[in-house]
């Protein structure tokens, strides 16, 4: 049987904020480890500049990163158990939201030019 995608039924926006995040915590200048082994610590969120902002090598319409300063969507990732927020501050991506399919990497992480 096929694994269900989105299987947490996350919307539109809890969905792009995670995506962000998750590439986030591979870069060493917005992540540092959790307490629990699989956690990362994310912080030192970027900031749009015009209509984007960098994520790491990436280009992401400031559209597509609202959720990164929107409260409710951190804790909605918290409530499903993807994330533990510290808002505005950093959040903590699980094991579980570290691995979360999101299905949004192609669709908002857009090759730099800059």
């Amino acid at each position: 049987m096929p694994k269900k995608q989105n299987p947490l039924n996350l919307n539109p926006l809890q969905l792009k904020t995670l995506t962000l995040l998750q590439e986030l915590a591979r870069h060493p200048g917005h992540a540092s480890p959790g307490a629990e082994p699989g956690e990362v610590i994310v912080s030192n969120l970027p900031h749009p500049h015009g209509n984007h902002l960098h994520v790491g090598p990436y280009l992401v319409n400031a559209k597509d990163a609202s959720g990164l300063a929107n409260e409710s969507a951190w804790k909605a990732l918290e409530r499903k158990g993807l994330a533990k927020a510290m808002y505005p501050f950093a959040i903590l991506l699980t094991e579980a939201g570290l691995s979360y399919e999101t299905g949004m990497r192609e669709a908002i992480l857009h090759g730099s030019d800059h």
